[in-house]
């Protein structure tokens, strides 16, 4: 049996927006290997439970289950050496860890407050009610609260990229002249956004939209071809 991924879909099985779920699908391109994409929605806890997790990416390779996004780039790096690298090495892996947590600690809680509201609109409708009581419990407010002022914040959003337009001004990926696993965890986050939000992040002028669009266009296009706003 190939291998097969479990992915947060919305109500549409083709709209597949996870920003770690998008990682372990770049991670899979850049290796060179086929996965069966399974749609998952929120409230299917025991599919997944199944296989001894509770969210969202789960790889199954065989008889084995590998949970969490980073654990599946490991888990891939070390089992497939033969084909590229989603490091270039050891000291590579160490370096993505800090993008692992940077886009984790920044990123993503700066995205969701610009674009939450517009996720409840794409969810299966058995999912709504469970993501607006806990997003809403998240934030302490309204989706359409934490959501409403965003054209005044994204600036700070933008601003808060800076480390990456520094080093996208430079060079044109993160891993250098070519994507490492580095980009893919960032580019998750950016994936998330399009699938799920017509609001505009960028700046057509900024680097990290160039970036954004050669990311887009990797693996044949691949992030392209799904259900996305622009």
């Amino acid at each position: 049996m190939g291998m097969r991924l479990y992915e947060l879909a919305g109500e549409d099985p083709a709209r597949r927006f996870s920003p770690y779920c998008w990682r372990s699908r770049f991670a899979l391109a850049a290796k060179g290997l086929e996965a069966e994409g399974v749609p998952w929605r929120f409230t299917e806890r025991d599919v997944i439970g199944a296989h001894g997790a509770e969210k969202v990416p789960v790889l199954l390779d065989g008889d084995r289950a590998v949970a969490d996004s980073w654990a599946i780039a490991e888990y891939l790096e070390d089992t497939y050496p033969d084909r590229p690298s989603l490091f270039g090495g050891e000291a590579g892996r160490a370096l993505a860890r800090f993008v692992n947590a940077f886009a984790d600690a920044v990123v993503i809680p700066g995205v969701a407050r610009l674009v939450v509201a517009d996720i409840a609109t794409v969810l299966h409708p058995k999912d709504q009610a469970y993501f607006r009581e806990s997003r809403e419990k998240r934030f302490g407010m309204t989706l359409e609260a934490a959501q409403a002022d965003r054209d005044a914040r994204v600036e700070g959003f933008r601003q808060s990229l800076h480390p990456l337009r520094m080093v996208l001004r430079a060079q044109p990926f993160l891993g250098g002249a070519a994507p490492l696993y580095a980009d893919a965890i960032v580019m998750g986050c950016f994936q998330w956004a399009r699938c799920v939000s017509p609001f505009r992040l960028l700046a057509s002028d900024d680097p990290v939209e160039a970036w954004r669009q050669r990311m887009l266009d990797l693996h044949g296009g691949m992030a392209r071809k799904v259900p996305a706003f622009d």
